[in-house]
């Protein structure tokens, strides 16, 4: 069942309060499942992963049409009572026109916040100009202060994950999304202290999510120092998940054996989790 306007609205208030003060995780589920899983386990608020959905749709990130996107989300907020961060992926828009229209239907679905990228998806040219880049968000913002409801903005530069590694380009673009209204600022990609540190300071005071998608030495407590107000983790739960899925149905394929399934939850354990 869909959460009235009254829950919509209390969780969007606390999912901004969580960015006022402190460092949140932000945990990353693919379905309805894994976000009740990660809700049980204490956190307090989800984020959808456009990869993580896209494989266990059968298809690479990217790929899914803005109808599937749009269900998928009406999903996720369904699924728990925790304030959820739509991966919007570029706005499914070729033009900024597009980008607001799209918003719009994303604050239907009851999302709390949501995040527009400057990708292209052109190897070519990966990223947008930052002029486009930033009348995109610029609208995404009009859309969500039209709208009345207090979604939270998330403004992207994928500098880091499209191959184009420079951080003062970084910081120049998401000072420019601060500005085009941005309430949060976010490039995937950075891992390094001195990273972090430098886009924190940037774009001071406002919050800053990391993204940690692999292994790390980094812990909550070293990015909560470093001035980072939350983190996500992306597709990296999904592919833990496809990995012991593969290292298991590897096994039984190539070997015959069972013992893939040696570190497997239980059935009446999971069983009993969704039936409470």
């Amino acid at each position: 069942m869909h959460p009235d306007t009254t829950q919509i609205r209390a969780r969007r208030a606390a999912f901004r309060q969580l960015h006022a003060a402190g460092c949140f995780a932000i945990p990353n589920p693919w379905d309805a499942g894994s976000a009740r899983w990660l809700a049980g386990l204490g956190f307090k608020a989800l984020g959808t992963t456009s990869s993580g959905h896209a494989w266990s749709r059968g298809r690479p990130d990217g790929a899914l049409p803005l109808p599937e996107v749009l269900a998928h989300l009406r999903e996720m907020v369904a699924a728990t009572g925790l304030p959820l961060n739509a991966d919007f992926e570029h706005g499914f828009a070729e033009d900024a026109e597009g980008v607001a229209r799209n918003v719009r239907l994303a604050i239907a679905t009851g999302v709390a916040g949501l995040s527009i990228e400057d990708s292209t998806g052109d190897p070519a040219a990966p990223l947008l100009p930052l002029d486009e880049a930033v009348t995109r968000l610029r609208a995404a913002r009009a859309a969500i202060d039209a709208s009345g409801d207090d979604v939270l903005l998330v403004g992207r530069a994928e500098n880091f994950i499209v191959g184009r590694p420079d951080l003062q380009d970084v910081i120049a673009r998401l000072r420019a999304y601060a500005e085009a209204g941005a309430d949060c600022l976010y490039a995937p990609g950075i891992h390094t202290r001195e990273q972090i540190a430098a886009v924190v300071a940037a774009v001071a005071p406002k919050p800053v999510n990391v993204l940690v998608g692999a292994a790390s030495q980094l812990t909550m407590a070293d990015l909560a120092a470093l001035g980072v107000r939350r983190v996500s983790v992306g597709g990296a739960l999904a592919r833990a998940a496809w990995g012991g899925f593969d290292r298991a149905a590897r096994l039984l394929a190539t070997e015959g054996r069972f013992d893939g399934f040696a570190d497997a939850l239980p059935g009446k354990e999971l069983n009993q989790f969704f039936g409470a």
